[in-house]
């Protein structure tokens, strides 16, 4: 199996490079390697490399901006995907690409699952929604994983922030009106390995479609926040917002200028029916994130 890795530096690339090794020969590249903004050469590094396996892990991310530079996104989120499905089509080639729960509109209470109509608020959701649809129209063997609260222990991250501001403030706001369930790219890459490795496999054509692959559980930004801050302080940091210090506010308190979803649940059972695993809750792996990135401060 040769696979080529696209957006190999970002949260969920990184892992990706690590979980994606053992599965075959792996040609990892960055932005500057395979510029999504010049279609041409893109098809042509496709061509050139000519893998089994094509994973995208790279995307116009910067949910706010995106607001800003529309054709950008676009460029980034969707006509690039096109342009990756159809040369993947040409090599027979399965592809595995990573989409969101903003292509939702954030309404109700209920997991959305993969049949939900979609109502995407911002342009990132929109370039999102049509990158899924590129894909789907232009390659039969695809994957797409739409997942929600992406974090890595590498760079970063909602959770690091908050540490940093409770050691600065005396008092924290925290938004308590979204509902998600943070993920960690370190499960979306060994999902995705899983996967592949099965669809892959002989007779593995009737596993492509969309999955919803989030960690188990939900909660709202201010419940991650808390969780976050007990557990540094439960280990010794020194922190000056703590418990109710950390108060929570309706989304209205924040200006921005994307819309968030504010409910941001993925029903994740056809995911796991297909591929016969079971997701951890989101606290496990917030939990070994902040582990690991307190041991390497202290």
């Amino acid at each position: 199996m040769r696979i080529l890795l696209l957006g190999c530096n970002g949260q969920v690339g990184w892992e990706l490079q690590r979980s994606l090794a053992p599965l075959g020969e792996l040609v990892a590249l960055d932005r500057r390697a395979a510029d999504f903004t010049q279609p041409e050469a893109l098809a042509a590094t496709v061509r050139q490399v000519a893998p089994t396996v094509i994973v995208n892990a790279a995307a116009h991310t910067a949910v706010d901006q995106a607001e800003r530079e529309p054709e950008l996104a676009d460029a980034l989120n969707a006509q690039a995907v096109g342009v990756l499905a159809r040369e993947a089509q040409a090599l027979g080639a399965w592809m595995v690409h990573y989409s969101t729960d903003y292509v939702f509109d954030g309404s109700g209470t209920a997991p959305w699952t993969e049949d939900s109509p979609t109502g995407p608020l911002s342009v990132y959701g929109r370039t999102k929604l049509a990158g899924e649809r590129l894909l789907q129209q232009h390659c039969s063997r695809h994957l797409v994983f739409r997942t929600s609260w992406v974090y890595a222990a590498r760079g970063g991250n909602f959770a690091k922030t908050m540490l940093r501001l409770a050691a600065e403030r005396e008092r924290l706001t925290v938004v308590d009106d979204q509902f998600g369930a943070p993920t960690g790219a370190e499960l979306l890459a060994d999902v995705t390995a899983l996967a592949l490795r099965q669809a892959c496999a002989r007779g593995g054509d009737g596993l492509a479609g969309i999955y919803h692959l989030a960690a188990a559980g939900e909660t709202s930004w201010h419940g991650y926040a808390r969780f976050v801050i007990d557990f540094a302080q439960q280990r010794g940091v020194a922190l000056k917002a703590v418990g109710e210090a950390v108060q929570p506010v309706p989304s209205s308190a924040f200006k921005a200028a994307a819309p968030r979803p504010a409910n941001s649940r993925l029903d994740t059972r056809k995911l796991r029916a297909a591929f016969g695993l079971e997701l951890p809750a989101w606290q496990c792996g917030v939990a070994r994130m902040l582990t690991e990135t307190l041991e390497r401060t202290a």
